[in-house]
Formats: structure tokens, sequence, C-alpha cells
């Protein structure tokens, strides 16, 4: 595994926020929905996530997730995707969001 260090960790734009909109995504090659995140003071925030085995629209809703929000946006089929959501695999190729237990103000930072 390479290694970094400290000055290359502090350019991940790393924080919290909370799902306030999801859809299905139908025009996505692979099953996936598209999410809005409340990124506090980064205001509301799309993301399209491949996360449909695991769950289901209506129980994203309120849901804190940790995102990486300074990687450019990118095109996804009809739809830009502006900080990426992110997730584990958990062993049978299904996506389970990285979250935290306690809940936290939308826009904190990874420590």
């Amino acid at each position: 595994m390479q290694t970094i260090d400290h000055v290359d960790f502090q350019k991940i734009d790393v924080r919290i926020g909370t799902i306030v909109h999801a859809e299905v995504f139908d025009k996505a090659r692979k099953p996936a929905y598209k999410l809005q995140v409340d990124l506090g003071e980064l205001g509301v925030k799309k993301s399209s996530a491949q996360i449909t085995d695991l769950y289901k629209v209506e129980e994203l809703i309120g849901k804190q997730v940790i995102c990486i929000c300074n990687f450019p946006p990118r095109q996804i089929a009809n739809f830009m995707s502006e900080v990426l959501v992110t997730g584990f695999d958990d062993g049978q190729g299904r996506i389970a969001l990285a979250t935290v237990d306690i809940p936290v103000p939308n826009g904190g930072k990874l420590h």
C-alpha cells in the first residue's frame, strides 16, 4: 500500500451531510439513486450512488453520510454528480454507506 503524509490527507475534503432527497436514477447504466445531500455551509449537493442493493429510497432520507467534496463534478448520463458519497463493500459486492453513529452538524469535516 502506498503511504501518504498529513499534507496529502488534508487535501481531501471529507465532510458529513444529510440526505434530503433520493430518487431512482433510471438513466444510469448500473442501478443507482440520485441523491441530494445537505452539506451545511457548502449547500445541498447532488450525487449518484450505486447503493440500490442495500437501501430503499425512503430509507435514505435523513441518513447522514460521509462525502468527498472536492473531486471535480462528474457527468453520469444526464446528471451532474457533485460529491462522492462513500461506502464499503459488504463482502458480497453491495455497498454499505459510510456514516456516523451519533448525529453531527451537516458540513462537519473529518478529523
